[in-house]
C-alpha cells in the first residue's frame, strides 16, 4: 500500500484536524491563497513527511481510518493481531515501540523505509593534546581571581560573566590546569539540558588536546549515555536530571564511590544550584572535605522580585563572586562591546495593545505571581492580532538576517508560527520539548550551518540557556516573562560579536504586551544582583 497514494483520500476535515484550526484560521486571513485544500495537504507533507504521520500516534490514526476495509485486514494480518472487535480502534491502540518488529512491518506495508533510531552518545575516554588554547585579556584576570581566592580557602565561587564572554572558555582553561597540577583528580561539569552538555564535551576536548599533559578520560553522563565504572582521572560530564534520577531511584551504585574521587565540581548556570533537587546532587557530591564548587552565570539571581531566592543563592556560594572587571569601564558589557566580543545591539519594542485575550483577572493573577501562567502563556500565543503582527515583523527581518531565533510564548505558539513562516516560503522549524532527539539534532546542524538561507529557529524552553549560535543576528522574544535571568538568556543567543565568530551587529526584537513586564538592557540585567553578593 503506497502511502503517498493512500493519503490523498484525505479529506478536509482530517487535513483541518492534522494542521490545526488555530494554524488555519491565521492563515485564511494572512494568506488566504495558501488556505486551499491542496495547498494545505500539500503543506501537510512538507512539514510532517510521510513517516512523521507513521511515527506519531494521532496521525497515525488518521491513516489508519484512510484504509478500506480489505486494506485493513491485510495490515491486521501482516502484523499477526486476532481480530477483536473493531479492527480500526484495535490498530489505533496498538503501541510501536521505535525499533521494533511491529513498527517495521507497519513501514513496509505502506512502502516507506523505517526511520533510523536516535544514535547512542559514544563515550569517548581518551582524548590528547598538541596545540594552543589561548584567553583573552579579561578571561586571563578572571582566571587569575578565581585561583587566588580558591588557593585562599574559598570552597565555593560564582564566575560571572556576561553571554558572549567566553565562560566555558574561561572555565575549560581552569579545569586543564587544575588536572595537570592535580594527578590523578576526577572533576564534575553539571549542566541541565543535552546541547549544554555535548558543548562542554567538545569544549573540553579543544582545551585538553591544546594544553593537556596526559591521556585524559571523559565520561558522558546524560541523554542515553550510560555510566561506566573505573572513573580515577578525568572528567564527567553529567546531565542533571540523569544524576539526579540515579540518586533518587538508586538505580546504580556509584555515587558514594564517586563522590569521595572528586576534586572540582562545576555547576553550569548556577542560579540553579539552590533549586532542591539540583541542590541535592551538589550537597552529595562535594560531602568530603576540600571539594571546591565554581558556578558559572551571566546572571547570578534566581528571580527579579524574590529577594529570598536571591539571597539562597549567594549563600549557598558563600556570598563569594568573581565578577569580570576591567580598567577604564564601569561596566564590562561597554567594553565587551567595544572590542568586538559581543555586538552593537539594537533593542527594539514590537507594541501589542492586546484584544480579549489578555482579561483584567489574568492582569491581577499575573501581579501577584513570580511569573507569567503557562495558561497565560497559551492565550497569547492563540492571539490572531498579535501572531500577524509578529509574522509581518519576521518576514522583513529574513532580508536582513541570516540566522533568527524566534522565543515563543508556548510550545503551541512555536509550532504555529513556523507553520506559517513555512507556509509562506521561509525556511523556519520549531523545536520544543517534544521534538525527538534526532530531528533536533538534525535542525540544530542545518541552523549552525553555512547554508545562505535565511533560517527561523523557533523553540519554547529549548534554547534559552547556553546554545552556542554564534551566527545568530536576531532574536525576537515574544514570550513575556518577569524573570531577568530568563528574558536576559534569550537576549543572550543573539549578541556574539566578531571577536567570538558572531556579528557586528545584532536586533533583538521584544513583542511588548501593554501592561505586562519588561526589561531594558543586558547592562542593566548584569549588575541586577550586586547586592545580594
Amino acid at each position: 500500500m503506497n502511502l503517498a497514494k493512500l493519503f490523498s483520500r484525505a479529506d478536509d476535515e482530517i487535513i483541518q484536524d492534522i494542521i490545526g484550526h488555530t494554524s488555519i484560521s491565521l492563515l485564511q486571513k494572512v494568506m488566504p491563497e495558501k488556505a486551499t485544500p491542496s495547498q494545505l495537504k500539500k503543506l501537510v507533507v512538507e512539514l510532517f513527511h510521510y513517516e512523521g504521520l507513521l511515527l506519531k500516534d494521532d496521525t497515525r490514526a488518521h491513516i489508519i481510518d484512510l484504509l478500506r476495509t480489505d486494506e485493513i485486514q491485510s495490515l491486521h494480518s501482516s502484523l499477526g493481531l486476532r481480530a477483536n472487535g473493531s479492527l480500526y480502534e484495535s490498530l489505533k491502540r496498538l503501541k510501536f515501540e521505535r525499533g521494533s518488529e511491529k513498527e517495521e512491518i507497519l513501514f513496509t506495508f505502506f512502502e516507506l523505509k523505517v526511520p533510523e533510531l536516535d544514535k547512542k552518545v559514544i563515550v569517548l575516554p581518551v582524548e590528547e593534546a598538541d596545540s594552543s588554547y589561548a584567553l583573552f585579556s579579561h578571561q586571563r584576570k578572571a582566571i587569575r581571581e578565581l585561583e587566588d581566592r580558591l588557593n585562599h580557602g574559598a570552597e565555593r565561587i560564582i564566575l560571572h560573566m556576561p553571554t558572549g564572554s567566553g565562560k566555558t572558555r574561561t572555565t575549560m582553561n581552569y579545569i586543564c590546569d587544575f588536572l595537570r597540577k592535580k594527578e590523578p583528580s576526577v572533576v564534575i561539569w553539571l549542566a541541565y539540558s543535552e546541547e549544554l552538555c555535548e558543548q562542554a564535551v567538545g569544549e573540553f576536548k579543544k582545551a585538553w588536546k591544546s594544553i593537556g599533559n596526559r591521556k585524559i578520560k571523559v565520561q558522558r553522563f546524560y541523554s542515553t549515555s550510560q555510566w561506566e565504572d573505573g572513573m580515577e582521572d578525568g572528567i564527567i560530564v553529567a546531565g542533571l536530571a540523569k544524576m539526579y534520577s540515579a540518586i533518587r531511584k538508586n538505580e546504580i551504585q556509584f555515587i558514594n564511590d564517586l563522590s569521595d574521587k572528586v576534586s572540582l565540581i562545576i555547576m553550569d548556570e548556577a542560579h540553579q544550584a539552590v533549586a532542591e533537587s539540583y541542590n541535592r546532587i551538589l550537597q552529595i557530591l562535594s560531602r568530603k572535605q576540600n571539594v571546591s564548587i565554581i558556578g558559572l552565570t551571566a546572571t547570578p539571581g534566581r528571580s527579579y522580585l524574590n529577594i529570598e531566592e536571591d539571597e539562597k543563592l549567594a549563600s549557598f556560594f558563600h556570598r563569594n563572586k568573581i565578577t569580570l572587571k576591567v580598567d577604564g569601564y564601569k561596566n564590562p558589557i561597554d567594553y565587551l562591546t567595544d572590542n568586538g566580543y559581543l555586538a552593537k545591539v539594537t533593542f527594539e519594542p514590537l507594541m501589542h495593545k492586546g484584544g480579549n485575550t489578555i482579561t483584567d483577572a489574568d492582569i491581577a493573577k499575573i501581579e501577584k505571581e513570580l511569573d507569567l501562567s503557562e495558561e497565560v502563556l497559551i492565550k497569547l500565543g492563540k492571539d490572531e492580532i498579535r501572531n500577524a503582527a509578529i509574522l509581518s515583523k519576521l518576514k522583513s527581518l529574513v532580508l536582513r538576517h541570516k540566522r533568527i531565533m524566534f522565543f515563543s510564548a508556548s510550545v503551541e505558539h512555536s509550532n504555529l508560527i513556523a507553520f506559517m513562516l513555512r507556509a509562506i516560503g521561509i525556511t523556519a522549524f520549531s523545536v520544543t520539548g517534544q521534538t525527538p532527539s534526532s530531528e533536533r539534532a538534525k535542525v540544530i546542524r542545518q541552523y549552525k550551518s553555512d547554508e545562505d538561507t535565511s533560517f527561523v529557529l523557533c523553540n519554547y524552553g529549548i534554547f534559552t540557556t547556553g546554545f552556542d549560535a554564534p551566527k545568530t543576528g536576531c532574536a525576537m522574544i515574544a514570550r513575556p516573562t518577569k524573570s531577568l535571568v530568563l528574558y536576559s538568556q534569550m537576549v543572550g543567543r543573539a549578541i556574539r560579536g566578531i571577536e567570538a565568530g558572531g556579528n557586528e551587529k545584532a536586533e533583538i526584537i521584544t513583542v511588548v504586551d501593554i501592561k505586562l513586564p519588561g526589561f531594558r538592557s543586558m547592562a542593566e540585567a548584569f549588575m541586577n544582583w550586586e547586592d545580594v553578593f
